[in-house]
């Protein structure tokens, strides 16, 4: 396994001042096709509880996944969702998304879970919205000799000869994203050689190898199989895959095109009321 580049999350606010911690690639080069890993782990129900109320996107996917708590997605497309403990959310914003999301009222036992954006290429930004989420079927997953468990979060997984799909399958970049958790005395292989870009976030302890704790991402060399071995109690990470979509990067907030003109004729279009409400 060759580690190509450790970063550790960074404390910040977002929404109605929900506490995260976040990891950004704005740069279009560190996580593409990613650009933007948050984390929300929290007992502390003030941390939280306010959350994100109505705000718009454009060119952008958005990916939640929820390990404790949950919350309830809405949008102008008529969506109402709410996302518990072990579901995923995709919304792949295209022009234009208002939506909320809002903590469960009998979330009062903390929360986890990540918020993960995907950059959509330049043909693709002006796409109508779509949605899809989990909240019907259970996430395949996959445990094998030592006890270490992969759950397809999206896009397909193959681990020592078994395959899983995970049934959401059209993220940008042919991302895919699986949360594995290793015992202490557990250990998995896993081959990522047909991805560009892996990272693995840890969520929850650490490992053995060097830099895999909990609040950091390890940027990996595809071509080197991932090894990955439990230490003394269960750990957890995230790893995300995908094919870079190398191209040029406009970020403002919410909003991530391609040119300056492009956010700028986003802003109007939100302001013109384009977007709809919900």
């Amino acid at each position: 396994m060759r580690v190509l580049n450790v970063t550790k999350a960074q404390p910040t606010q977002d929404g109605a001042g929900v506490k995260i911690q976040r990891i950004a690639g704005f740069d279009g080069k560190s996580i593409d096709p990613f650009l933007m890993i948050d984390e929300l782990k929290s007992d502390v129900q003030d941390d939280f509880i306010a959350g994100f109320p109505p705000h718009p996107h454009r060119g952008i996917e958005t990916f939640t996944y929820i390990i404790k708590g949950g919350f309830e997605h809405q949008d102008q497309m008529g969506n109402k969702k709410a996302i518990r403990a072990g579901q995923v959310q995709w919304m792949s914003t295209g022009r234009g998304v208002i939506h909320s999301e809002m903590p469960l009222a009998d979330t009062k036992h903390g929360m986890h879970g990540f918020q993960i954006w995907l950059n959509m290429p330049a043909r693709d930004k002006m796409n109508a919205p779509k949605y899809q989420d989990s909240s019907e079927r259970t996430l395949p997953s996959i445990v094998n000799q030592s006890g270490a468990k992969l759950t397809a979060l999206a896009g397909n997984w193959q681990l020592e000869n078994q395959h899983i799909s995970s049934g959401l399958n059209d993220l940008a970049g042919d991302g895919a994203i699986c949360d594995i958790i290793i015992p202490a005395a557990g250990s998995l292989r896993l081959d990522l050689s047909h991805f560009g870009k892996v990272v693995a976030y840890v969520h929850t302890g650490e490992l053995k190898a060097k830099y895999f704790t909990a609040g950091y991402m390890v940027t990996l060399d595809p071509q080197s199989p991932i090894e990955l071995h439990g230490k003394e109690a269960e750990s957890g990470l995230l790893i995300l895959a995908g094919q870079p979509i190398e191209e040029k990067i406009a970020h403002m907030g919410p909003f991530v095109m391609n040119t300056q003109e492009e956010l700028h004729q986003a802003v109007r279009d939100y302001h013109a009321g384009k977007f709809g409400r919900i």
